[in-house]
């Protein structure tokens, strides 16, 4: 089985050297960046299975590359995870809001940061394409056609990038219209029953969706003191 490849965004030399070991040890290829400019040079050379990004880097911080990376046209959208010293509700919500789609703070364990990497690659993994199945993987509702082998998304044709946990979300309300997921439920569904997060962060996460939509995220409507629900 081929390797994944993670590329590690991080300034501090013993932090790189301590998330590399233990990522390398974990059996994955590693390529290290310090700052986020030499990040986005390589990923306009390479693809990465997933990227770990500081958020305290000389130049752009970590959440203005976060952006970039997001914003790139017809390139692929690994997972992000954010590494960084900021603990802050805020500063978190500001990382999943612009892209990121886990966020680990320091210091930290290893082995936590190498199950998350693990997490992170398996949702991604599940909405590899599956040749067999390309029209049952399919769902067209409003103006949206969701492809779930293919993790992609087109709105009146057009493709739409979205991070792994806003597709996510977005099946989840489309798999069944009409019908009320609440706050609790979708947290469940994005990172399993055990991840702390908090309600505010899946409002980011939905306001961040309906943005990319366009017209579109009009169809996902707020059910007050409930959820949200996918209108029919």
């Amino acid at each position: 089985m081929e390797k994944s490849t993670i590329l590690v965004v991080e300034d501090d030399a013993d932090i790189q050297q301590l998330v590399s070991y233990n990522l390398i040890k974990s059996g994955f290829n590693v390529t290290c960046a310090d700052s986020g400019e030499e990040a986005l040079e390589i990923l306009a050379a390479e693809e990465f299975s997933l990227i770990i990004l500081d958020l305290m880097l000389p130049g752009k911080n970590g959440f203005e590359i976060c952006a970039l990376i997001r914003a790139r046209e017809n390139a692929s959208q690994p997972p992000i995870i954010m590494l960084t010293a900021k603990s802050e509700e805020d500063d978190i919500v500001s990382g999943l809001s612009c892209g990121a789609d886990d966020y680990v703070t320091k210091p930290f364990s290893p082995r936590v940061l190498i199950a998350r990497i693990q997490a992170a690659l398996r949702r991604k993994a599940e909405t590899a394409p599956m040749e067999s199945e390309d029209e049952q993987e399919s769902l067209s509702i409003h103006s949206m056609v969701i492809h779930r082998g293919r993790h992609e998304v087109r709105v009146a044709g057009k493709a739409v990038h979205l991070t792994a946990t806003e597709f996510t979300i977005l099946e989840q309300l489309c798999s069944r219209p009409g019908w009320v997921y609440t706050r609790q439920q979708i947290i469940d569904t994005i990172r399993g029953y055990d991840y702390l997060i908090t309600p505010r962060a899946v409002d980011v996460q939905i306001f961040g969706l309906r943005k990319k939509l366009g017209d579109a995220g009009s169809c996902i409507e707020t059910v007050r003191g409930i959820g949200y629900r996918l209108k029919e």
